[in-house]
């Protein structure tokens, strides 16, 4: 019994001058001062308030969600002091909203893309724009058809056109996905209990689009467990995919190396012979039309 409460006298101390020792930092101190909750209460929680002082750390440096550091990629595991209690949860940042905001307002215009709208005046796009009309008028689910890795400027027009095509081929009844790749993978963390149902929808759509590779931050999971399984079963069953990129192939592979070790540099390429393997690759580089 004497020993037991020697142990808890013991482990509040090392609490007491871990507590002590976090609070030098200035960020932590002026952290922990906004929760205007009780010292012995923020004491107990010193260890998960140093892990949002180094996401918030990790946010002064960031660039985009394609850098991001954080254990929820566009989020700040962030503290809220409620009844004499710390809670945790995740907090969107900047360039969540604004990528949220952009979706949304781009989400219309997507749903209403049309063959007949499609701006035929910029040379440029007459190679991509005559390969998905003749695609239009041959698609057959019941044939082997290969997509389109189509990469080019930012604002070109990319996802727009594909976006044209696969509504033309829902008026034959042919079943289109398209998916926005950074947000499929953090839906996908989100709801891990609907992953079996997710992937399962996205190996067996007759048309798919990975909206924007090469966008997302890139782990051994999201490229190995997600976009590898994903890309194989379509591959294995002859599954039209097609791709939106701003980078071209070889910078596509370059970004999926995630590392410069020799087994990350397999995987990256395993993947790009499975995107060459489904699609033809087109450029387009225009001008910006969400200016």
């Amino acid at each position: 019994m004497l020993e037991m409460k020697e142990m808890k006298a013991k482990g509040k101390m090392d609490l007491k001058h871990n507590f002590i020792l976090a609070c030098k930092e200035e960020k932590f101190k002026r952290l922990v001062a906004t929760l205007k909750c009780p010292g012995d209460v923020a004491m107990k929680y010193t260890s998960s308030l140093e892990d949002t002082v180094q996401e918030l750390n990790n946010c002064d440096s960031c660039k985009g969600i394609a850098f991001c550091k954080n254990r929820l990629e566009g989020h700040v595991y962030y503290p809220e002091c409620k009844d004499e209690k710390i809670i945790f949860s995740y907090a969107p940042c900047k360039y969540f909203k604004e990528m949220k905001a952009n979706e949304t307002s781009q989400d219309d215009e997507i749903k209403n893309a049309s063959f007949k709208d499609i701006d035929i005046s910029d040379n440029k796009r007459t190679k991509v724009i005559r390969w998905l009309t003749n695609f239009c008028k041959e698609y057959e689910p019941s044939k082997k058809s290969k997509g389109l890795f189509l990469h080019g400027s930012f604002g070109s027009g990319k996802t727009y056109l594909i976006s044209a095509l696969f509504n033309e081929l829902k008026k034959k009844n042919i079943n289109s996905e398209i998916v926005y790749y950074p947000e499929l993978l953090s839906d996908i963390k989100e709801d891990f209990d609907n992953y079996g149902n997710t992937m399962n929808y996205l190996k067996e759509v007759d048309l798919l689009l990975i909206d924007d590779i090469g966008a997302e931050k890139v782990t051994e999971w999201s490229r190995d467990e997600i976009l590898g399984t994903i890309l194989q079963s379509r591959m294995n069953n002859y599954k039209t995919t097609f791709f939106t990129s701003n980078l071209n192939i070889e910078e596509l592979e370059q970004h999926l190396r995630a590392s410069s070790y020799s087994d990350d540099q397999v995987k990256a390429r395993r993947i790009i012979e499975r995107i060459k393997q489904l699609t033809i690759d087109l450029d387009l580089v225009s001008e910006n039309r969400r200016k």
